[in-house]
């Protein structure tokens, strides 16, 4: 029978027996945000589709082609999120955190949604880690989100990355600039691809962003923006390089990077891996000093960046970085009979209540199936519980690893598993040459 659907293009399944990286991968970002004072929040799935036309600009490709737009049963036009910031910016105003103490620190894991063509890394529901600081003037700031970066990837066991920034000035001084990329565009005009002749007059900068590989090459040739600096903007940048230099952070200034999204001023960076192709860069940011008074606030200095989660974890992979093991349960009990299925029910709370992972059978298996499942689990121990063991008290807890069995009472049972599962742990250790021993370190049996 063929199924009724499949997966939307573009969307990925996690299946259980994977999530256990992404949960590590995501544990990892939130305490390294943690260790540099970034608290989470989280923002709804969808927001009014203007947020987006306002923050991240109505002449990036992620608003023209990109984003998931309806019509709610309100009429109102409402969008999926194509990116973090613009939500953490709307919620910071929203919320009155801007009343609060500045800087204000946030990260977030969130969902985000672009119809683009899926490729390796680039799926049109992926994952983001960001971090977003609120009310941050100094490039200490812009020098720190990006340590804050490295430090997850350094945390993850992530090499063979390169950091590259670039300053792409205030709107006084890139004036001036959108004044050159004209006139160098304009030459070339008839060349363009049709979206970037559109742009050429309202936002120049935005053919430096074009996918196109023809606009790409025409683009190699365009001025530079580091030209172009106010002295304020060039001494900010001149900062942060020092700051970077400080802090032993290896980067290569790229005059070419602008980022993809409108909001962004003064420094933007990208750490870019070789290991996945042409979507290499893993995680991208910057400064965005116009972002809160455009949607409505006060002129607040911002900063932050997005890390893509898949992107991520295929670079982990490529690079053969450790994961740690999926967690198996501590103990399956295998029982045969009405008493023993009570028994284990009773055993299988205790043991739980106390943190342990206890599973038994479901379907009323015999004993060498319930062996199989045991085995498949990867249950550290197993238990087999039946008649005489529940009359008598006492059944025999196996070691899956070593085959070793010892007496366990089931009238005790949680603290018996403990010594003796600690024990067990405990074998290969010497102090002094001599064994350890549970019982005598920590004097249980006297």
């Amino acid at each position: 029978m063929a199924l009724i659907t499949k997966a939307i293009k573009g969307t990925n399944d996690v299946l259980p027996s994977q999530v256990h990286k992404n949960q590590y991968i995501e544990a990892t970002c939130l305490s390294v945000a943690e260790n540099f004072g970034y608290k989470e929040l989280r923002t709804p799935v969808f927001e009014h589709t203007e947020l987006f036309q306002r923050g991240v600009g109505d002449t990036t490709d992620v608003v023209q082609k990109e984003m998931y737009t309806f019509d709610d049963k309100g009429g109102r036009s409402i969008t999926l999120r194509p990116e973090g910031t613009a939500g953490a910016a709307r919620a910071f105003l929203e919320n009155g955190l801007s009343n609060e103490a500045l800087p204000q620190k946030i990260c977030y894991l969130t969902s985000c949604y672009r119809y683009e063509k899926p490729q390796a890394g680039r799926l049109r529901e992926f994952h983001q880690f960001g971090v977003e600081c609120f009310g941050a003037t100094s490039p200490l700031a812009d020098a720190e989100i990006i340590a804050l970066a490295k430090q997850v990837f350094d945390t993850l066991g992530v090499n063979d990355l390169h950091l590259e920034i670039n300053s792409i000035g205030c709107p006084e001084c890139r004036a001036k600039y959108h004044e050159a990329l004209k006139a160098y565009f304009t030459q070339y005009k008839d060349q363009l691809c049709h979206s970037c002749q559109e742009r050429l007059e309202r936002n120049p900068m935005r053919l430096l962003d074009c996918k196109s590989p023809e606009d790409k090459a025409l683009a190699a040739g365009a001025p530079v923006i580091l030209d172009y600096l106010c002295d304020d903007c060039r001494a900010h940048f001149e900062e942060v390089k020092k700051f970077l230099d400080a802090m032993q952070i290896p980067y290569q200034v790229n005059p070419q990077i602008v980022r993809g999204l409108d909001y962004y001023t003064k420094t933007v960076f990208e750490f870019v891996a070789d290991a996945i192709g042409a979507q290499g860069t893993v995680c991208g940011g910057g400064r965005y000093d116009g972002l809160i008074d455009e949607l409505g606030g006060q002129k607040t200095p911002s900063l932050g960046f997005g890390m893509g989660l898949e992107r991520l974890q295929l670079v982990m992979e490529a690079q053969g970085c450790e994961f740690p093991e999926p967690a198996k349960p501590d103990l399956f009990i295998a029982a045969l009979g009405e008493k023993a299925k009570l028994k284990a029910v009773e055993i299988a709370k205790d043991m739980r209540d106390e943190g342990f992972s206890v599973v038994y059978d479901l379907n009323d298996r015999g004993l060498r199936a319930q062996m199989k499942y045991a085995d498949k689990l990867g249950a550290k121990f197993n238990v087999v519980l039946g008649d005489n063991e529940v009359e008598e008290r006492t059944a025999k807890l196996k070691n899956m690893a070593t085959g070793e069995a010892n007496d366990i009472s089931l009238t005790t049972f949680v603290s018996s598993f403990y010594a003796i599962s600690m024990d067990e742990q405990l074998k290969d250790l010497e102090i002094n040459g001599e064994a350890l021993d549970f019982n005598k370190l920590f004097g249980l049996g006297e």
